[in-house]
Order: structure tokens, then C-alpha cells, then sequence
């Protein structure tokens, strides 16, 4: 008689060792019943409450082909913990002429045989059903009580002794400084770089890509939130990310998803979620198209007059759209007295606070105030090694955040009117037809562009407010057949906004932040 051994385990606390030992068992069970067998079917780390399990379904299958008659487990367990699975999967093997056996459980012929079995099945559906309920019952209290169930610890904090998520004072201003560079317009792809540079490293210890921040920048942990399936807690973790920047960044987030790609064919579309039509409200949403000539041609178009919504507003050429907008930007915005006017709203605001040097400055003091209680119950008499060592551990977090609220320090350093202005003159001289500058002066300086058929305006992200701009009709094109993707709802856009700066001078970054 041939046969086939089936075994499995269903954790990663159980080793190899486990299949070994049910291998050996099932052959020797083979061996005294005048057995062949003649494969091994084998699933590490797979629950038996289903039977969605590779070598288990191969088995199933390989039994249509009629080369055994016996499947050995080492334990009906093994087969399944599911009585509907087991039945199921029994009746097919039956069907094919198989029958199942345990090498361990002793199980009669006859109706005493299958009562028996259908017991030992009941019991592991039944365990299997108690150990998961045990399971759920203390994860879901370690949840109320703030406590981790396991998974990786997120960047920017560390496990303590309660397995309670901690601060880490070297990582969470790193996380900090993410929020602020991404809320304040940079891309994911230039923080990588950036970060790279200065050699941080991931909490797995590679280097930073734009996809390492997509956990991070939607982590509701940063403000304090826990979770675990229904159950929600407010400030139950020490927040890094104060809630307005949290918000602010996932608005962008958002934005960035709906917004159909900036890039399509390796071609830049520059005003990608800054223009808008002008007759909807729709955005314009880059596509492409090939002429006669098999030319290639770039065009902007509203989303709604793609998807025959009722709008019939006609495409626009890229290049002449994006081109109208440097030039009118630049003849609008660098002229001496608004810069003037950018350097003194910069001077007015510089003085607030530093959200990283507050965070650090509020870590420092919840780390004396643990030092402090901890010396209190010395005093009192209460003293063991486990209250020694978390001792040690916040005096040496106190001594980490302190050097690291110096560096902070010592980095910001206050910006000077001239220097601002310096700064903004750059503009003034740059190459008109470099991607880069054209790019540099929308990001910068263009809030929203709303294209009507033969004018636009162009709204600001400082107090030179709006600029109406007449259209060439020979600039307009019809559409092309490329598809787009849904347009973002309609947004609001402020016409008279503040245009600021963020400087770190002598530091690693000169970066634009705007506000609208």
C-alpha cells in the first residue's frame, strides 16, 4: 500500500524540529503497517483553522492521480482544526480512494472508529477556537493598557521595560524634521537624498528612499494615538508630531494621491495640482498625444472635459501654459519692493517657537520628572534592580536629550533682513529655460492658475495677490486620447496669502516653506 505523510506546523515558536519529529513518527507508523511512502507534503508556519495551505491542497490534487491510498499524519490536528475543512477535504480524498490516518490516535474501523474521530476533530476545533479567544482577551488588554502586541517599533521611538512605546532622543527629531520638510513642500525624493547625505539610516539600517516615508507620514502613533483593531486611544503614546502638522501633512498626502502623476513619459508637468479650469474648477491634469508627423505633443486638460462631464473647455500647450506663468511670475513677484515686503514678513515671524527645540525641551522634562519619582520611592525604601536599571535608563536619556536640545540650539541660527533678500535676488538671474528654475518659480512662488478661454489668472503665495494674463487662442489645442485619472475635489484657494521662508543658515538646507 503506498503512502503519502502530511506535516505541518502553525508558528514560528515551534521549529524544524517539530517536522523531524512527525516525519519520523508517521514513517515508523508506515513501516509496521507495511506502508511505501513515496512523498512528504509539508507547510511550515501555517494554521490549520483553514485549509488554504500549499502542500496541503498539492496533496488534494496529487490524489486525483490514484499513486496512494493512505495520507499519515501525526495527529488529526495536523490535517485540519476546521471539522467543515476536514469533512470537506476527507470527502474528496475518499472520492480518489484515499483514506486518512493518525500515526498516534488510536481510531477503530466501524461506527466506534468515526465517533472517535469526529470527537478528536471537535477537540481541535474546539482548542484551536479557546486558544485564539485567549490570545484576542490578552492582546485586547495590553491594548487598554497602552502596551505593544508585537510588530516593529515604529522610527523615532524604543521599546521600554512595560513594552510601552518610549521616546527615542536621537531619531524623534529626525521623524520631526520629515513632517515639517514634507508639510512645508519638498518631496519625498529630495528628504531621501538629503537624509542619506547626512548618513541617517532607516531603523532597519538602510538608507532612505521616498518609499520609507510612506508608513511613517500616515503613523497616527506620532500624535500620540494607539490602536489595535477597534480600539482606539488617544495621548496614550508620547506624541512627536504636533496634531495641526500632522493634519497639514496628510492633506498633502492626499492631494499627491489624487493628483494624476507629474511626471508621465518622463515628461514634467510643472503646474501639476496648481491648475485649475477656469470654467469648472476642475483640475488640469497633464496628458500627451501623437500628431500626424508622429510627433509628440504635451498638453494640459480638465479633468471633467476628459470624462464628458459637461464642460468644454479645450487643452492647453504644456510648454506655452507653464512658460506664461514663469514670465509673469517673475515680472510680478521679483521686483524690488515686494521682495522688500517678503524679507519683513519673514523678520516678523522668525522669533516663533521651534516645534523640534519644544518637543525636545517637553521630553527632557517628563524624563526629570520620572528621575524624580524614582528617587522618591529610594528614599522610601523601595529599591529592587529592575528600579536600578530604569533609573540608569533615564538618566541616560536625560544626558542624550540634553546634547541633543544643545545641537538644536546652536543650529537655528536667527536670519538677517539682507540675507533674505539676498537670498530671493537668486531668482532674479536665473536661466529662464532650465526645467529647474521654471520649477523652482512655481513651486515657490504660484499658489493656483485658473485658465479661461482666453485669459487666466495666476493667484500667489504672497501678498502681490492675483495677475490676469491674456491667452494666445493659437495656444489652444483639442484633446488628445490619453486617459486621466479622476480629478481631486474642488479646492479653495486664498488670494491674498503669506509667502514665507525657512532658512537654517550655515546648516545642510535652504529651503522655501509656504503657506496659503
Amino acid at each position: 500500500m503506498n503512502a503519502v505523510i502530511y506535516a505541518r506546523y502553525s508558528s514560528d515558536n515551534q521549529r524544524e524540529e517539530s517536522i523531524e519529529g512527525q516525519i519520523r513518527e508517521c514513517t515508523e507508523f508506515a513501516e509496521k503497517n507495511d506502508m511505501v511512502v513515496i512523498e512528504h507534503y509539508i507547510d511550515r508556519a501555517f494554521s490549520a483553522k483553514t485549509d488554504d495551505r500549499p502542500d496541503f491542497q498539492r496533496m488534494i490534487k496529487d490524489s486525483e492521480k490514484h499513486k496512494f491510498e493512505v495520507v499519515i499524519v501525526w495527529k488529526l490536528d495536523r490535517f485540519a482544526r476546521n471539522r467543515y475543512d476536514s469533512a470537506n477535504n476527507k470527502r474528496i480524498l475518499r472520492k480518489n480512494g484515499v483514506k486518512v490516518v493518525s500515526a498516534t490516535e488510536q481510531i477503530a474501523d466501524g461506527s466506534v472508529g468515526i465517533l472517535m474521530e469526529s470527537i478528536l476533530e471537535g477537540y481541535a476545533e474546539f482548542y484551536s477556537a479557546e486558544l485564539s479567544e485567549k490570545i484576542r482577551r490578552g492582546q485586547t488588554e495590553n491594548a487598554l493598557k497602552g502596551k505593544t502586541n508585537g510588530g516593529g517599533v515604529p522610527f523615532g521611538y524604543v521599546l521600554n521595560s512595560e513594552q510601552r512605546l518610549a521616546i527615542n532622543p536621537t531619531t524623534a527629531p529626525i521623524v520631526l524634521e520629515i513632517f515639517q520638510r514634507y508639510a512645508n513642500g519638498e518631496t519625498k525624493k529630495e528628504i531621501a537624498a538629503d537624509l542619506s547625505n547626512r548618513g541617517i539610516k532607516t531603523k532597519s539600517g538602510n538608507s532612505f528612499v521616498p518609499n520609507s516615508f510612506n508608513k511613517i507620514l500616515s503613523n497616527r502613533k506620532y500624535i500620540g494615538e494607539f490602536k489595535y483593531k477597534d480600539i482606539v486611544l488617544p495621548n496614550i503614546v508620547p506624541a512627536i508630531v504636533p496634531l495641526e502638522l500632522f493634519e497639514t501633512v496628510q492633506k498633502r498626502l492626499e492631494k499627491n494621491h489624487r493628483a494624476p502623476g507629474r511626471f508621465k513619459a518622463k515628461e514634467e508637468y510643472l503646474l501639476t495640482t496648481k491648475l485649475f479650469c477656469g470654467k469648472c474648477e476642475s483640475m488640469m491634469v497633464g496628458e500627451s498625444g501623437t500628431g500626424k508627423s508622429g510627433a509628440k505633443h504635451y498638453y494640459y486638460k480638465c479633468a471633467s472635459a476628459k470624462r464628458k462631464r459637461g464642460c468644454d473647455k479645450k487643452a492647453i500647450k504644456k510648454d506655452y501654459i507653464e512658460n506664461l506663468v514663469v514670465k509673469e511670475t517673475t515680472e510680478k513677484i521679483l521686483r524690488d519692493d515686494v521682495i522688500e515686503r517678503i524679507a519683513d514678513e519673514i523678520m516678523s515671524i522668525q522669533g516663533q517657537p521651534n516645534p523640534t527645540l519644544l518637543a525636545l525641551q517637553k521630553q527632557l522634562e517628563e524624563t526629570n520628572k520620572g528621575i524624580e519619582n524614582f528617587l522618591k520611592a529610594i528614599q522610601q525604601g523601595i529599591i529592587t534592580e529592575s528600579t536600578k536599571q530604569r533609573l540608569d535608563e533615564l538618566e541616560k536619556e536625560k544626558a542624550e536629550l540634553q546634547i541633543a536640545i544643545q545641537k538644536e540650539e546652536l543650529s537655528k541660527s536667527l536670519l538677517t533682513k539682507d540675507g533674505i533678500i539676498q537670498y530671493i535676488n537668486k531668482f532674479k538671474y536665473g536661466d529662464k529655460d532650465s526645467i529647474e528654475y521654471k520649477r523652482n518659480i512655481i513651486d515657490n512662488f504660484v499658489n493656483a492658475v485658473y485658465v479661461f478661454d482666453d485669459y487666466l489668472i495666476i493667484i500667489f503665495n504672497c501678498k502681490a495677490g492675483t495677475k490676469r494674463v491674456r491667452l494666445s487662442t493659437a495656444s489652444e489645442l483639442s484633446g488628445s486620447d490619453v486617459d486621466t485619472q479622476s480629478p481631486p475635489k474642488k479646492q479653495s484657494v486664498q488670494k491674498d496669502g503669506l509667502f514665507l521662508f525657512w532658512f537654517i543658515y550655515g546648516g545642510r538646507q535652504n529651503r522655501p516653506l509656504l503657506t496659503s
